[in-house]
């Protein structure tokens, strides 16, 4: 018996919903899905290390298959063929890294495209901006992005690290936390990528720590289950944006370990996969935040997730991404 009692993880159940997710074709869900064939990919690929059955998939498929997705422009789409996009070139630069095949692309190019992204607005006080693709878009998820990815060829040095420390800040609300730009409404998600950005970028000192903490701690409802922001329904998948940014600031304690275990079992499949919430269909996505979720809050037999880079602490120890960690204040940890 464990602290977490009787919440029971169905590992091979779950290894098996995963294996099975590429088996569909004849489904009109796998061809509407088309677009996040990547992302599909880093979500299985990470409940699986995660699970430790990291062989579970056949790597030199997967392998193959993302350095197909790469584009002209050194960025990546989400399946061969599609536009370039921050949110797959992430997800597959994470795949690869996990893989150990990373040396298998051109970092300069990866970095060429990230860096073509950026954007300076003189007329916003020197926030820097990252947009998502070539049409525009841009929130705190991209600067985020483009300083992990970055990291991974250790080019992070050639953004404009203060301007976008700048923008991040000014997404930044009374409530302690961070929108998805500045005005925007706090929310849980945009947290996670504020806080690790500004974990990447050695610029913690940013956030109000203890009112974004008591903030991230409010977002866990009764049931367990948390929200991404006020007055919302409990969903699987904020165990991990909200469980990281608390680890992250060194509050995990703020919440209740036991009962996040117990509503994110309560969702899972007993054919494998885990739902937003019970009752609810599975998909891989949950399945990977939730089991990230309970990494996080170190449920037994699973390996250890970096709440930064959402990749095994063993596989961004390899990287030498680990050292994010020396950017977190010593006063944090008492």
């Amino acid at each position: 018996m464990t602290m977490f009692g009787t919440n029971q993880l169905l590992v091979d159940k779950h290894v098996e919903f995963i294996q099975n997710l590429d088996k569909k074709q004849d489904g009109l869900e796998y061809w509407m899905t088309e677009h996040l064939r990547v992302s599909g990919i880093y979500w299985g690929l990470v409940a699986l290390f995660l699970l430790d059955r990291p062989q579970a998939l056949d790597h030199e498929q997967i392998i193959s298959y993302v350095r197909g997705c790469q584009n002209a422009d050194g960025g990546f789409g989400g399946h061969t063929h599609h536009d370039s996009h921050l949110l797959y070139t992430m997800s597959s630069v994470q795949i690869l890294s996990m893989l150990n095949a990373l040396d298998q692309i051109d970092g300069k190019k990866v970095t060429k495209y990230v860096l073509s992204l950026q954007q300076t607005n003189k007329q916003t006080n020197g926030q820097t901006t990252v947009c998502g693709d070539v049409w525009g878009e841009h929130d705190t998820r991209f600067a985020f992005i483009a300083m992990a990815v970055l990291s991974f060829f250790n080019t992070q040095d050639q953004l404009d690290t203060n301007g976008i420390v700048e923008y991040i800040r000014g997404a930044m609300n009374y409530d302690g936390g961070f929108g998805s730009k500045p005005g925007g409404e706090s929310h849980a998600a945009q947290v996670y990528t504020c806080v690790a950005a500004l974990a990447v970028a050695g610029r913690l000192d940013v956030v109000d720590r203890d009112r974004l903490s008591g903030w991230l701690a409010e977002r866990q409802l009764l049931c367990g289950g948390m929200n991404g922001r006020p007055q919302k329904l409990e969903d699987v998948c904020y165990a991990w944006w909200v469980g990281s940014a608390l680890d992250i600031l060194r509050r995990r304690h703020w919440i209740s370990a036991e009962k996040l275990v117990e509503f994110v079992v309560s969702a899972q499949d007993e054919k494998g996969g885990i739902a937003d919430r019970p009752g609810d269909v599975a998909d891989v996505y949950h399945t990977c935040f939730g089991i990230a979720g309970l990494s996080l809050v170190r449920y037994p037999g699973l390996n250890e997730v970096d709440p930064v880079y959402c990749m095994p602490r063993s596989v961004v120890r390899r990287l030498g991404l680990h050292k994010w960690q020396d950017n977190v204040p010593e006063s944090w940890s008492q």
